[in-house]
């Protein structure tokens, strides 16, 4: 009777090895390679779970690393993780321990360089928006000056991953919705928190910008990144709701709570050199969704890949690489955050159209890519541990700060 269970309890591990990696099967992924026959899985927290396995892809062999996160467990969370401020960067790991997290991954491309711009410095900051803990943090940079591979056909720097106040994850777009009012005019907000500005707007800074130079915020284009830093520019500093000083050329340093920096580039540097010492300004900003009633908690930038259980038309198909991307399975009820591995046996990675294939094979309906390369980091705590670990191996052979990701707690 004993040896009948152990055979039949053999039988149900290689039908259970079977079903997951036959799932991974495909055009676009194929079946997991031998080397890793067998799903590395581990429980992080309550409704928290990594795992970890080969997937061969048209270039070879590549490792994945997932975490499995229950959001119908009331004992977990996700949240932004970031350092504090959003021109402001920190490794993973220290930004998931500081924050008290389990588990997470990298999160936004950002601000990395500034080679196009001598003597401008990269600020850090990330190029969608962000919301954490409920809190708008900033808003999208426009199209044509964001970093990260080039975005699918019809996706935007808008578009968000979000988790409501319902506890569910879906995918969104985020516009900035803002005004600058004084008695005599009314000016449309152009930014909030954002390294790169509309040409001939304003833009909006407060605390949660951090102390980096507004100077990036005047640089290129609305479609060139690279283009010259605009000669015409203004700053006005808004106290309590009143106009306590103005500059020509926008600066750097903290900037206190209840102060509100408005940066002008163009018609809208013209406009803010109208306004005068100790005259009342009004300003407004909410970034608003595109189609969830339900406000978020937790939101941060990148592109859709799969929506509905369909790839998006036009994914890349050709560069291979390593990456970092966020599955919603079961009406958004579950997360499957994955980074894969950068090591050198790996660093083939995969295509955004593989991306796409791997995330609905593994259960997803919608996906989202994250940033990738360097930047794709995913940590857990292991048993026992109070610090999370870095689970992968990052190509640039250690942790490259970022500025956010998603952060999972479980009470």
């Amino acid at each position: 009777m004993t040896g009948r269970h152990k055979r039949r309890g053999a039988g149900r591990a290689v039908l259970a090895f079977l079903t997951v990696f036959g799932a991974l099967a495909g055009a676009g992924v194929a079946e997991a390679a031998e080397a890793d026959a067998v799903h590395k899985r581990v429980r992080v927290a309550p409704g928290v779970t990594y795992e970890h396995f080969d997937i061969q892809a048209a270039k070879g062999v590549t490792h994945a690393h997932v975490l499995k996160v229950d959001l119908g467990n009331p004992r977990v969370q996700v949240d932004l993780l970031y350092p504090g401020a959003v021109a402001s960067r920190a490794l993973v790991s220290r930004m998931a321990d500081a924050q008290g997290a389990v588990a997470g991954v990298n999160g936004d491309f950002f601000n990395i360089t500034e080679t196009q711009h001598p003597g401008v410095e990269a600020t850090g900051a990330s190029v969608g928006p962000a919301i954490a803990a409920g809190r708008a943090l900033k808003a999208a940079v426009p199209k044509g000056q964001r970093f990260g591979p080039a975005l699918p056909p019809g996706t935007t720097t808008k578009d968000v991953l979000g988790v409501g106040t319902d506890r569910r994850a879906r995918l969104d777009r985020l516009a900035l919705d803002g005004s600058v009012r004084t008695s005599s005019a009314r000016l449309p907000l152009g930014g909030l928190n954002q390294y790169a500005l509309p040409v001939g707007s304003v833009g909006a800074f407060t605390s949660a910008w951090g102390s980096a130079s507004r100077v990036r915020a005047t640089c290129g284009t609305d479609t060139d990144r690279a283009a010259p830093c605009s000669k015409d520019t203004h700053e006005v500093t808004v106290r309590d709701g009143k106009v306590v000083s103005t500059a020509d050329s926008p600066g750097s340093g903290p900037i206190t709570e209840g102060t509100t920096v408005l940066v002008g580039r163009e018609e809208g540097a013209q406009q803010l050199r109208k306004f005068s010492t100790g005259e009342a300004v009004e300003v407004e900003h909410a970034l608003v969704a595109a189609t969830s009633g339900v406000p978020y908690r937790l939101a941060l930038g990148g592109y859709p890949v799969l929506s509905g259980g369909r790839p998006l038309p036009g994914l890349d198909d050709t560069a291979s690489a390593v990456r970092t991307a966020v599955g919603l399975a079961d009406d958004g009820q579950r997360m499957l955050l994955l980074a894969l591995d950068g090591g050198a046996t790996y660093r083939s990675g995969l295509t955004i159209a593989e991306v796409a294939d791997t995330m609905r094979r593994l259960g997803s309906q919608d996906a989202f890519s994250l940033d990738g390369g360097g930047s794709s980091t995913l940590v857990a705590r292991k048993s026992g541990a109070s610090a999370v670990s870095v689970r992968n191996h990052p190509s640039g052979g250690a942790e490259r700060a970022v500025p956010n990701g998603i952060g999972v707690f479980s009470s």
